[in-house]
C-alpha cells in the first residue's frame, strides 16, 4: 500500500511521531502522533523503516519547510505560493493531496514552527541517503527563487538548512548553481539551452577539468537524481516528474559541454 493509501485508510500516522507526525496529524485534522512522544526512529533506518513512512516523511517536510521559507524575508508572495501550487501540478496530486499540500504550507508559514526539530527529525528519517536530502534541497531553493527575488534572509535560512540535513557549505552553492542555471538561463544561450557557465555549474566541475572528469561528473548526477532509484529510496511516487525534470537538465548540461568541446 502506498503512504497515501495508508492515511486514507487511517493506518499510517500511527507509524510517524514527532513533529513530523504533529505536522501531518493537524493537516489531517487528526491527533495522529498522540502518544507518539517516546517514539523514536529504527537505528537501523530506511532499510528496517517502512518505505511508505519514509515517502509521508518527506511530503511532510517538503510542502512545510516550503512555507516556512516563503516566509523568510517577513512576506509570502503570489510568486511563491503560485510556485508551491507548481510543484503540486507537476505531482499530479488529487484534490486531497492539494488540500493536505497547502495546509502543511501554511503550517510552516507560522511563526511557531519547528523548523530545527523538523529538519532533525527529517535527516534522521532519511538515515544519511543523501540522494533524498539533496532533491528535497532542490526543491526548497527553487522555492525560494520562484518570486524572481532570491533575498538574504532566505538564502541564510535555506543555508541553515542544509547544515542541518548534514550538507556542505560546497554542497549548498552547487546545488544554487542547479536551481539558478534552471530560472535564470543566459538570453544569449536561448530559453532552451544553458550558457557554458551554468553548465559546468550544473556538474559541479570547472571549465579546466578534463574530458574523462566531466564524464565522471555528469554520471554521478545521473545516479543521483535517477528517478526509479529515488522512489527506491523513499521520494513519493507523485515526485518523479520532479526528479525526470532534473536529470534532463543534467543532461543538458552535458550536451552543452561535450558540443563546446567536441567530444564524443
Amino acid at each position: 500500500m502506498s503512504w497515501w493509501g495508508k492515511i486514507v485508510g487511517g493506518a499510517f500516522g500511527f507509524a510517524l511521531g514527532g513533529p513530523l507526525g504533529a505536522l501531518m496529524g493537524v493537516a489531517l485534522g487528526h491527533n495522529l502522533d498522540r502518544g507518539l512522544g517516546k517514539f523514536t526512529v529504527l537505528e537501523g533506518g530506511l532499510d528496517q523503516a517502512s518505505h511508505e513512512r519514509v515517502q509521508m516523511a518527506f511530503f511532510t517536510a517538503t510542502f512545510a519547510v516550503m512555507g516556512h521559507i516563503a516566509k523568510a524575508d517577513g512576506t509570502v508572495s503570489a510568486q511563491e505560493i503560485d510556485m508551491a501550487k507548481q510543484v503540486m501540478s507537476r505531482m499530479s496530486l488529487n484534490s486531497d493531496q492539494r488540500k493536505l499540500a497547502r495546509d502543511l504550507f501554511r503550517q510552516g508559514r507560522d511563526d511557531t514552527f519547528p523548523l530545527d526539530e523538523v529538519i532533525q527529525q527529517f535527516r534522521r528519517e532519511c538515515h544519511r541517503r543523501t540522494t533524498l536530502l539533496r532533491m528535497f534541497m532542490e526543491i526548497q531553493i527553487a522555492a525560494a527563487y520562484a518570486d524572481g527575488h532570491y533575498s538574504a534572509p532566505e538564502r541564510d535560512l535555506l543555508r541553515r538548512i542544509c547544515q542541518g540535513i548534514g550538507f556542505s557549505d560546497h554542497e549548498f552553492v552547487h546545488l544554487e548553481a542547479m536551481v539558478k542555471a534552471q530560472f535564470e538561463p543566459q538570453a544569449a544561450a536561448g530559453p532552451a539551452r544553458l550558457s557554458l557557465q551554468d553548465a559546468y555549474a550544473v556538474l559541479d566541475v570547472s571549465a579546466e577539468a578534463s574530458d574523462a572528469e566531466v564524464k565522471k561528473a555528469y554520471r554521478r548526477l545521473m545516479n543521483q537524481h535517477h528517478p526509479d532509484k529515488l522512489v527506491a529510496k523513499g521520494l513519493p511516487e507523485e515526485m518523479m516528474k520532479l526528479a525526470a525534470e532534473k536529470t534532463h537538465e543534467i543532461k543538458q548540461a552535458y550536451e552543452t559541454i561535450k558540443a563546446q568541446r567536441g567530444m564524443r
